[in-house]
């Protein structure tokens, strides 16, 4: 990603711009995955689409847990920039990880259909915030053997400890690891020290842009041409296949947002800058918003079970109400509950009323 010679100056303008500003880039990559979350669990609401539209739903529900993992790990290589003490900063966040599993636990009670991610972040917060004080290079090789054998390990995992495991608890923390149906630390953990790794890297237009721009649709196609052309089995979650599908999707997102965020045009910067307010706004108060809609949801569910026609107001109020709700906490109030719970309990406390204030500088 950089070369060591480079790797304390890079370091150093990072933490220099990380210390100073409030980043865009990661606060609209981050609303563009609760967004995506928001698009994925609201589909339930319309059962009956036409098959584009569901191809499309399909592709924006892979994309929401990895880009999520994503933002983490650039979250926490800022968070590790600004730490004046690593064992304190460390500590902050096993504590914010801890919050966040009893989060997703007492949310797994809710009833809703939502398969809750919470838990598998906090455990990922833990483990990948020990990781990025590892130099580059190291980290680098570390996120790549991590890639490389998180498939094998989850297969293996799944065949021969799972039915060895007894309790409630213990097999919760086996599928946190590695044995979940929907998401697992093994291969959420190389997008957050990825993460970690494009933050030292910086948010420019290079060729590790351009890399990863080239590599999107490649690795997106394995999945689609192997089951289609080479007669593959359908790829079970977690798989080398699924993985290559969910990091073409995550690096086209990447790579779109910089660029859109990197324009020099003064006139396209400003319409630009319009255009991520809501996705801003949605990624600063991200947590909260995901805690509102599952509550919603799991209200419905309880009452109604899920639909088998198409509910439309339920759609709008999942997915364009709660966007606006987003925006509104964001522009009039400031930080979310949920994120505002989380700087209390580790000690980074905010201030809850910290309104948007207009015209300041977005891009």
């Amino acid at each position: 990603m950089m070369n060591a010679q480079g790797d304390g100056d890079q370091m150093t303008r990072v933490r220099a711009v990380a210390s100073t500003t409030r980043l865009v880039i990661p606060d609209v990559l981050r609303g563009v995955a609760i967004v995506a979350m928001l698009i994925a669990h609201a589909n339930p609401f319309l059962p009956h689409l036409p098959r584009p539209v569901s191809f499309l739903v399909g592709n924006i529900n892979d994309l929401a847990s990895p880009l999520f993992a994503l933002v983490m790990g650039i979250s926490a290589q800022i968070v590790w920039n600004r730490s004046s003490s690593r064992g304190v900063t460390y500590l902050q966040q096993i504590i914010r990880g801890v919050v966040l599993i009893a989060l997703g636990v007492w949310m797994g009670t809710w009833g809703s259909w939502v398969a809750i991610i919470l838990a598998h972040l906090g455990v990922l917060l833990i483990v990948g915030a020990a990781l990025v004080a590892l130099r580059t290079r190291t980290l680098v090789a570390v996120t790549i053997a991590i890639a490389i054998f998180s498939s094998p390990f989850n297969a293996w995992a799944r065949t021969q400890v799972w039915v060895y495991l007894h309790g409630d608890a213990v097999r919760d923390v086996a599928s946190w690891v590695a044995v979940g149906g929907h998401y697992r630390l093994t291969n959420l953990l190389p997008f957050f020290l990825l993460g970690a790794l494009l933050l030292r890297h910086g948010f420019r237009r290079d060729a590790v842009l351009w890399t990863m721009l080239a590599a999107a649709p490649f690795a997106y196609l394995v999945r689609p041409l192997g089951e289609r052309l080479a007669g593959w089995q359908p790829s079970v979650s977690g798989s080398y296949p699924d993985t290559l599908h969910d990091v073409g999707l995550v690096f086209l997102t990447y790579v779109l947002v910089v660029l859109l965020a990197t324009l020099k045009h003064e006139t396209w910067r400003r319409v630009i800058a319009a255009v991520f307010v809501p996705l801003r706004a949605c990624g600063q108060v991200a947590l909260s918003l995901y805690l509102l809609h599952v509550a919603v949801i799991a209200a419905w569910n309880v009452q109604y079970a899920r639909p088998s026609e198409n509910v439309y107001l339920g759609w709008l109020v999942i997915v364009p109400v709660m966007i606006l709700i987003g925006w509104a906490w964001w522009r009039f109030i400031g930080t979310g509950p949920v994120e505002w719970l989380l700087g209390f309990v580790t000690g980074r406390r905010k201030s809850l009323f910290q309104p948007h204030r207009p015209g300041a500088r977005d891009l």
